[in-house]
């Protein structure tokens, strides 16, 4: 099954790849199918309002993950890729003080941004936590058009008869499905290491070669530069930023500072047997703080671990060795394979399986593209993932008032911790072990299926009602 290095890795904003992007994702959708003759629009009809519900995780956290904002602009026909952040506020304005809004392409329809985003928290949706209704209605407020999404997690967003068709494995509607023009179509990692042994090629070489079967190798290498060029981008504007983070927990940003004090002590020479630690924390920290703020951000796999991967790759580049355009590549291409395994056979969503489904498998895609990066076997390769993912296992979801902030911020700080630590013990090994990465997948599956749902994105478990005076 295909899942390509640009559906696991998304340029889009903050702060959450499921409940801000995914929204609006699906906002977009909806106007394309109220564009399309693909819904039984009776003669003379007229789309007179729009209006969405939200339901379960999305419905209880949606305030402060700002998926109501990410569906009002969604409808407004902005996307999550091409929206200027710093615009949002001006476009959120506009429209209510017109109480319309106007998508390119379509006429303007009546929205109340009060009214027509409902918070529903007493109807979870039969198909996963993340369930969004959308409705297009006439000037007598009748129902003309509705239709259910899903946000899966990663930005993935399904249709109800997409989720329902994925479940029973009939197809896989968020990629293309494998056939024979896929090289190397390897679902679990055990057909990954006996077709990388079969060919003798890397993790990456296997994944470029279906990559380059659906595009051109100069635009693949073109995107993967674009993407890591978003990441350390990210970084950069993350260790400027200043003073507190949005939504009313008053957290402050503290890359900035941290880095201020780490490069002095690394200009003056003063030894710290944890700076290494530090200044990997630091530029994840930056990654995090900045998707707070609802900057722009790449899904790695999702916003909520965000900063795993890009702090890995950079404080590697920076510290370890050079790292030449060739390395970054395969560093993204062997993090999205183990991605997109983790994906097809668990989850990477926080509201179906908890932390261990987002900074868990950001650790493990993070340790494997180090381990390709430093020159590992296919086989320490897939050993370094498994290592980073077992050591999140059964990690809940529980951030305080609902915001990508507390503990999520420094979760994201010690999964690149983990990464590392677990790229460095399999290396230093030839990549047999007791736990193979498929058996770890598989227990993460069901950790979070038997997981209570109040730790996994709610906001009504662990630190978010134990932290109550913040």
């Amino acid at each position: 099954m295909f899942l390509s290095v640009f559906e696991v890795f998304k340029i889009g904003i903050g702060p959450s790849s499921s409940h801000t992007m995914g929204p609006m994702s699906a906002a977009n959708r909806f106007l394309d199918l109220l564009a399309s003759n693909d819904w039984p629009r009776p003669a003379g009809t007229v789309v007179f309002r729009l209006r969405v519900s939200l339901h379960g995780s999305l419905a209880y956290t949606g305030v402060g993950h700002a998926s109501d904002r990410a569906v009002i602009l969604g409808l407004a026909g902005e996307r999550a890729d091409s929206v200027d952040p710093d615009d949002m506020d001006s476009i959120l304005d506009a429209i209510r003080q017109k109480g319309a809004v106007e998508p390119p392409g379509h006429p303007a329809y009546q929205f109340d941004c009060d009214e027509d985003v409902i918070f529903d928290r007493k109807e979870a949706l039969p198909g996963h936590a993340n369930g969004m209704t959308f409705y297009a209605l006439n000037a007598d407020d009748n129902v003309l058009l509705r239709q259910v999404y899903y946000s899966i997690g990663g930005g993935f967003v399904l249709t109800d008869t997409e989720l329902a068709a994925w479940k029973e494995q009939k197809a896989f509607p968020a990629a293309e499905k494998t056939d024979e023009n896929t090289p190397f179509p390897f679902r679990t990692a055990r057909e990954m290491l006996e077709m990388a042994s079969r060919s003798g090629l890397s993790i990456a070489a296997m994944k470029r070669a279906n990559e380059e079967a659906r595009m051109p190798r100069g635009e693949l290498d073109a995107g993967l530069d674009s993407l890591w060029q978003a990441m350390d981008g990210c970084i950069d504007r993350g260790l400027k930023g200043e003073g507190e983070l949005p939504g009313g927990l008053r957290v402050k940003r503290r890359a900035g500072k941290l880095y201020e004090k780490l490069s002095e002590a690394r200009l003056s020479n003063q030894f710290d047997p944890m700076m290494a630690n530090d200044w990997l924390s630091m530029f994840a920290m930056a990654v995090n703080e900045e998707n707070a703020a609802g900057g722009r951000v790449v899904t790695a796999p999702t916003n909520g671990a965000a900063g795993v991967v890009p702090a890995t790759l950079r404080y590697f580049r920076e510290f370890q060795k050079p790292m030449g355009t060739a390395a970054i590549r395969d560093f993204l291409l062997t993090a999205a394979a183990i991605g997109g395994i983790i994906k097809t056979n668990a989850s990477i969503s926080g509201a179906e399986v908890g932390c261990q489904g987002e900074v868990g498998s950001a650790s493990a895609m993070a340790a494997a593209g180090l381990a390709a990066a430093m020159g590992g076997t296919p086989e320490q390769v897939e050993n370094a993932a498994e290592i980073a993912l077992e050591h999140h296992l059964g990690m809940t979801c529980d951030p305080i008032a609902g915001l990508v902030q507390v503990p999520c911020i420094e979760r994201n700080a010690l999964g690149a911790v983990k990464a590392v630590t677990a790229a460095s013990l399999a290396l230093k090994g030839d990549g047999s072990h007791f736990v193979p990465l498929d058996n770890c997948i598989e227990t993460m599956r069901q950790t979070g299926r038997d997981m209570h749902e109040k730790y996994k994105e709610t906001s009504t478990g662990g630190l978010a009602v134990n932290v109550v005076d913040c």
